[in-house]
């Protein structure tokens, strides 16, 4: 080939135009992946449960949370603040990289360019996201009438966990310092639970097992951690980066035997499971 004095700027233009349209990586592809733990779960485990608000926008790889995640390998996993994109990256490698397999629904609320990327014209959705080993039907999403500073909802799917068919609930309530509006969102929340006998409620509360708040889910549910109730709520293990307990595992007719709380680096929320009977 004979190349001419205008070669070097033709080259240059090329490559500026592939990053145009290619556009830079995506958040959180990361490297391949990391190994596991040696005393981490081989496979999924039927009869647990997590909940995990996993931070947006935050600076995690999507490899690393899916590492997390595989740790423990659980049944059903609720996620808040969740990206569908995330999800989909999360999910791709807990199948790829751990050989871990879920089913996935979705109760995004909003869309949002500035957590989920996407185009400015074409935001990415935002919410909440349920995975399960076992396929699911049933899902129903809403969004709370008042979502205080931000859309807020639940998002509920029938599945199975230990064996047994469930009602499975994820929820994301209003931010700190808006109390008035969680207490109708609880009460949206928990007038719909009790129409369920065996439920499972997943989700970051935003508020600590004493907080008035909270009542309605007390009334019809108890913590997976059988200590942490509002009488008692220093005994409740903290979830939180700033040390308070704001995530909850609430079980209505099914019986916990484990419960644990797992700080993590990947979020400023702590991944809470629970092995139930």
């Amino acid at each position: 080939m004979v190349f001419g004095k205008g070669t070097p700027l033709l080259v240059g233009a090329v490559i500026v135009a592939c990053v145009v349209l290619v556009g830079p990586s995506a958040p959180g592809d990361g490297p391949p992946g990391r190994s596991l733990p040696a005393d981490a779960a081989r496979d999924v485990v039927p009869n647990r449960v997590m909940t995990w608000n996993i931070c947006n926008p935050c600076e995690s790889s999507d490899v690393d949370r899916a590492a997390e995640i595989a740790t423990y390998a659980p049944q059903v996993i609720g996620l808040q603040e969740a990206c569908v994109g995330d999800v989909e990256r999360i999910r791709d490698r807990l199948e790829s990289l751990y050989g871990l397999v879920y089913h996935v629904e979705y109760g995004s609320v909003l869309r949002n360019w500035g957590r989920c990327g996407g185009a400015p014209w074409s935001p990415g959705a935002y919410g909440q996201a349920v995975l399960s080993a076992a396929p699911m039907t049933d899902r129903v999403n809403v969004e709370y009438p008042d979502g205080g500073s931000e859309d807020r909802g639940y998002m509920a799917v029938t599945t199975m966990v230990g064996g047994r068919s469930v009602r499975v609930f994820n929820t994301h309530l209003a931010e700190r310092r808006q109390e008035p509006v969680r207490a109708r969102q609880t009460g949206v929340l928990a007038a719909e639970v009790a129409r369920h006998d065996r439920v499972i409620v997943l989700g970051d509360f935003n508020a600590v097992p004493d907080a008035p708040e909270l009542a309605p889910m007390w009334e019809l549910a108890a913590d997976a951690d059988p200590r942490c109730r509002p009488s008692n709520a220093g005994s409740c293990e903290p979830t939180t980066d700033w040390r308070s307990r704001f995530d909850y595992i609430f079980l209505r007719g099914v019986t916990p035997l484990d419960h644990r709380v797992r700080p993590t680096p990947y979020s400023d929320h702590d991944m809470l499971y629970a092995d139930l009977d």
